[in-house]
């Protein structure tokens, strides 16, 4: 397997895990208010989808730092090659490297 070389990069690995932190409290506080709130019945479809899109990427910048965690970070999950720095530096929570995203 793969994995990130990371040892040059401390502060780049430690910059993207604070806007994916960043990201998290967002969502989190964002979820907060729209659970709290109850739509009516001519936002509900707007509501259901801002939920869904919420807990989205609530999950995919958690699912992020998890992989940082066990140094995985940065692996692509279809062909197992690197992502580059700079996709993760756009897209944090990237998942694949843009070969892969685009086939």
């Amino acid at each position: 397997m793969t994995t990130l070389d990371t040892t040059d990069h401390d502060d780049w690995l430690a910059d993207i895990r604070d806007r994916l932190q960043q990201t998290c409290d967002e969502h989190t506080a964002r979820l907060l208010e729209l659970t709290t709130r109850t739509p009516d019945a001519a936002e509900a479809s707007t509501h259901a989808a801002l939920l869904a899109t919420t807990r989205q990427s609530l999950a995919d910048a958690t699912e992020a730092m998890r992989a940082m965690d066990d140094g995985r970070y940065g692996i692509c999950a279809v062909c197992g090659d690197p992502i580059p720095a700079e996709r993760l530096t756009i897209i944090p929570q990237a998942r694949t490297c843009v070969a892969c995203r685009v086939s």
